[in-house]
């Protein structure tokens, strides 16, 4: 079985570069990153295949030259929802023989969203990661219709063997903070959270505090970050002893005492290695903070906590139903092999095919093809344009 893999963003690289391991013994395997504007440095490319080869950059055009070369049997689409919706359903259009596409997100996913289906409505196999997320979008396939099979597969960076919780405690001699771009949104939350590392760094001189970024500031994310924690650090004097990472999570992880976030997907990483684990409620516990999905975890705690340097474990019964299940539940690749031999399938039908998407497809069309750089001087001038126009009224 050939598999390409095609990626857009920094975290849907390191996601499909582990789906890719995942397979059985013999698939021969490619991996592309296509050029969008927030298409990965290099160095987080490195970061992200782990001494796979660096895979090309390649501009949309590029891409659907490469599927025509190599003749893949499958096409793993590892991308944000309208890239993913713009690439199977134009840019990889009319490939003969039709490969079997593939998506799916590449980390918490509760709730789960009617969105992300829609989007990658015309795949055949949309791969998810846990039972909980598994029941949610199926309910939505089955009340929308469009796309194929949900399938299951443990998280690519827990562990394969055993339950998380019977990990044992590790010792370490950090605090990680994992950032979360999206959220918390104000500025001043940001502040607090930082305020509050500094204060725990100054109580626990044995420990050091590291702020792990998902990116610089010059680096782009999966989603716009607003206010950089790094570039708010500077802002604010750089009021304490707080250390800021990029890199490897697994490399912090395994030198921590204890873990926090606000909503991470790090979160689960940390508990598979058995840190302690602390997940901030201040801002709220709901899908708008991408946290809901830690009720009931025993995880969540305050600033207060983090303060005082109260760390949590996991709840075994949370873990069974989230993200922790036994390998021989994961099922997506026994899916895919069924898809790939099965030459009467029928392919799946995406739900954003109508007239009243061809605008949306177009601006997307516009993101992988137009390089970023040229991109990014037209939404500013757009930008400018609306401003005049509004204050002319």
């Amino acid at each position: 079985m050939r598999v390409l893999a095609v990626a857009d963003s920094d975290s849907y690289l390191k996601w499909a570069a582990c789906l890719l391991g995942d397979l059985p013994p013999g698939c021969v395997t490619e991996l592309a990153v296509v050029r969008t504007p927030i298409a990965p440095s290099g160095e987080q490319i490195a970061a992200a295949v782990q001494g796979r080869p660096a895979p090309p950059v390649l501009s949309a055009r590029s891409v659907r030259r490469l599927a025509e070369r190599t003749r893949p049997d499958v096409i793993l689409v590892a991308c944000t929802g309208p890239v993913v919706d713009i690439l199977v359903a134009d840019v990889l259009a009319g490939l003969r023989p039709r490969p079997v596409f593939v998506s799916g997100l590449p980390g918490i996913s509760v709730p789960a969203t009617e969105k992300a289906w829609l989007f990658r409505s015309g795949c055949d196999l949309f791969v998810v990661h846990s039972e909980r997320e598994v029941a949610e979008f199926s309910e939505i396939a089955a009340r929308l219709g469009g796309g194929g099979a949900v399938g299951l597969a443990r998280l690519p960076f827990l562990r394969p063997a055993g339950p998380a919780f019977e990990a044992p405690a590790r010792g370490g001699d950090r605090v990680v903070f994992a950032t979360q771009a999206k959220v918390p949104r104000p500025r001043e939350q940001r502040e607090s959270i930082l305020r509050v590392l500094a204060e725990l760094a100054a109580a626990r001189p044995d420990l050091d505090v590291v702020v792990k970024l998902r990116a610089l500031e010059d680096e782009r994310q999966t989603h716009k970050e607003r206010f950089h924690y790094q570039r708010l650090w500077r802002e604010m004097g750089e009021p304490g002893r707080v250390e800021f990472a990029t890199g490897s999570m697994h490399d912090q992880l395994t030198r921590a005492a204890g873990f926090v976030t606000v909503s991470s997907t790090a979160a689960l990483e940390a508990i598979a290695l058995g840190v302690p684990t602390l997940v901030l409620s201040d801002f709220g516990v709901d899908a708008e903070m991408i946290n809901l999905v830690f009720e009931d975890s025993g995880l969540l705690g305050t600033l207060d906590d983090l303060a005082a340097g109260r760390f949590h474990t996991a709840s075994p019964a949370w873990c069974a139903a989230n993200y922790f299940h036994p390998a021989e539940r994961s099922d997506w690749t026994g899916l895919l092999t069924g898809l790939v031999i099965s030459h009467s399938r029928t392919p799946a039908r995406s739900l954003l095919d109508g007239p009243e998407h061809a605008a949306a497809r177009r601006r997307a069309r516009l993101r992988v093809e137009v390089p970023p750089k040229m991109l990014r001087v037209g939404y500013r001038a757009k930008r400018r344009v609306r401003r005049y126009l509004k204050a002319l009224t």
